[in-house]
């Protein structure tokens, strides 16, 4: 593998239209888990001017269409959009087209007689975790969502004026031996108010770089590679600017290109669809491999099919060429971890109304909650690998 290299990732804020969606999609699933915790959700969602359609299959307990478009309107309220192009106000029209789940999905994945549930759907999930950072996330991906979380918080507070929910940042980083050593460039372009202009935006942004950035990597960023709002002009955005769907920032949300993706999305899906549960679960055990001290970084493949309980596959990649320990690392994982999908969600408590927090600014490499939340990030069963 090279060792001197330059990488880069992105990552969006939670007023980009994809993110919007996103975040409307897993308050649905939040809804129906909070009412009933074996609800049953595939929600997308599409936002465009003044427009949010919801689409997919339910089951579970009756949740009134007008209660779920307030909560739609206070999710765009939240984000912080009230312009004339998308607003939380009646301006917006909200439709759902939700309907129950296909009873041929439902039987693959119900439990019966001596069958275990299944799997909700075939697929391959990854999980990943280096050493790069204090959470155990690759540092352009980190830096990057870091970056726009601290502005959204004190765009919300009052603290930074003029700047609106619509952003994007991208950080190059290059690597000495394998290891991150400077931060080569940084792009942040964002929405802003008509009352500022370019080089005021840059002025307003520049100070959360050195915010999110460890200074050491910082030393050598000249300010020409430093770039905002590079096409001069960003009044017009979120959904009047461009349309959004729910799934389209999977690498956003998991490791920014670090490690590879299955291809499934996770917001609008309860746990037992295992594109998402199976995806937490790999990096539970990525990162508490790592966590361990065992190894600097860890790749984690679990593959299902639908109706199917057990993974067929287990990969274990700890990128050191050491074939015997990456054996027993499989054989650890498969005598101490249940990752069937009802497993995994026992495991890490995934019934819960815990999503929609997780739609902006990654699924990975953020702090456990008290409400359960974030509970793959736990390196609770790091001494199962340390020994």
């Amino acid at each position: 593998m090279k060792k001197n290299y330059l990488f880069t990732s992105e990552s969006v804020s939670e007023g980009h239209p994809d993110k919007v969606c996103d975040r409307i999609s897993d308050m649905v699933v939040d809804t129906y888990l909070d009412a009933e915790p074996h609800s049953r959700v595939a929600c997308e969602t599409l936002t465009t001017t003044n427009k949010v359609v919801l689409a997919g299959e339910v089951r579970g307990p009756e949740i009134k269409k007008d209660d779920l478009i307030e909560k739609v309107r206070n999710c765009i309220k939240d984000i912080g959009y009230d312009q004339d192009g998308f607003t939380y106000k009646e301006a917006t029209k909200i439709e759902s087209h939700l309907h129950a789940q296909s009873s041929d999905i439902a039987m693959g994945v119900d439990s019966s007689g001596n069958k275990d549930e299944g799997a909700g759907d075939q697929g391959i999930m990854f999980g990943y975790a280096c050493n790069e950072t204090d959470v155990l996330m690759p540092a352009p991906i980190h830096y990057s969502h870091k970056i726009l979380r601290l502005m959204a918080e004190d765009r919300k507070s009052g603290k930074l004026k003029n700047i609106e929910p619509d952003s994007k940042s991208q950080i190059t980083i290059e690597y000495k031996d394998g290891k991150p050593a400077n931060v080569k460039s940084v792009v942040i372009s964002t929405q802003h108010s008509a009352d500022v202009n370019q080089s005021q935006v840059r002025d307003l942004v520049k100070p959360y770089i050195e915010k999110s950035i460890p200074k050491e990597l910082l030393n050598n960023l000249i300010e020409e590679e430093i770039y905002v709002n590079p096409t001069g002009n960003f009044v017009i955005g979120g959904p009047d600017g461009d349309s959004g769907l729910t799934g389209r920032k999977i690498i956003v949300d998991t490791y920014g290109g670090a490690a590879p993706h299955g291809g499934g999305a996770f917001s609008g899906k309860d746990p037992t669809k295992v594109d998402r549960s199976a995806a937490y679960a790999s990096r539970y055990l990525a990162k508490n491999i790592v966590a361990s001290k065992i190894a600097d970084k860890c790749l984690i493949q679990l593959a299902y099919a639908i109706g199917v309980s057990k993974p067929l596959s287990i990969y274990v990649d700890l990128f050191d060429n050491d074939e015997e320990k990456n054996k027993h690392i499989e054989s650890l994982i498969k005598k101490n971890f249940d990752l069937s999908p009802r497993g995994i969600r026992e495991m890490l408590g995934l019934n819960k109304p815990i999503y929609e927090k997780s739609a902006a600014y990654g699924h990975f490499g953020r702090d456990p909650g008290s409400d359960g939340s974030f509970s793959w990030e736990k390196t609770d069963k790091k001494d199962i690998f340390s020994k």
